[in-house]
């Protein structure tokens, strides 16, 4: 199956005070339009940051014509992750290690309208939650602490990438495995061969001069790892 890659900049590298401005920027044409903008929901209590929350979430979603992918790093997503779903976005992910009924919640994501994502902490193994995950779309392997933007690429859980992406292609699981953390034109060649679908990028994309041109740069170094049909090596 052809795989194209994914781009989702991370607006965490983003200059907050012109947001609009900033999801503009990744709005263009062909491989340089970004495919999701990543946006990381932080509540100073699951991680020590702290970051915007839904009311902001809502007015991205009215004004972004690229889809919305949020990242709620957050206590009791049980409660909360619905509302981002409801809201309009197009993924809504939440961690595994917050989740109280990880299963009940993919189905009410599901049932507001969103994709549903479980995101793993690099520490976290992925055999605890393969079974829930045949309830995901989206599979969130984080290649740093979650918290902070501009951490360095933790390589050893590209392990967890390679065995989740076995469980795809041999039918076991039916999801994208996403990647966050780290991600810049070197990291990325690593996290293609391993078997990335989507890759998030924050400062190699906003700390660029040309955002558009730094996802077709991104995506053009997936496509020289996997070649012209996506397959990993």
């Amino acid at each position: 199956m052809t795989r194209r890659p994914l781009i989702a900049p991370s607006i965490l590298s983003a200059d907050f005070t012109r947001l609009g401005e900033e999801i503009h920027a990744i709005a263009g044409e062909g491989d340089a339009r970004a495919d999701w903008v990543h946006v990381d929901v932080m509540d100073g209590h699951f991680v020590p940051n702290l970051t915007l929350g839904l009311p902001v979430v809502r007015s991205l979603l009215g004004t972004s014509t690229v889809p919305i992918d949020c990242h709620l790093m957050i206590e009791d997503p049980d409660r909360w992750a619905p509302e981002y779903a409801e809201a309009g976005a197009y993924n809504v992910t939440v961690h595994a290690e917050a989740a109280r009924d990880p299963v009940m919640l993919a189905k009410n994501l599901r049932a507001a309208g969103a994709k549903a994502g479980l995101s793993i902490k690099p520490k976290t193994p992925l055999d605890d939650y393969v079974d829930v995950l045949r309830h995901y779309d989206t599979l969130l392997v984080m290649s740093v602490e979650p918290g902070f933007g501009g951490q360095s690429f933790i390589p050893e859980v590209l392990d967890k990438v390679r065995a989740a992406r076995r469980l795809v292609d041999t039918g076991h699981l039916t999801l994208v495995v996403e990647i966050d953390g780290g991600i810049n034109a070197d990291t990325i060649e690593q996290a293609a061969a391993a078997g990335v679908d989507c890759f998030v990028a924050g400062t190699a994309v906003y700390g660029a001069e040309d955002p558009g041109r730094a996802i077709a740069a991104l995506r053009d170094r997936v496509i020289a790892v996997r070649g012209p049909d996506g397959a990993a090596p």
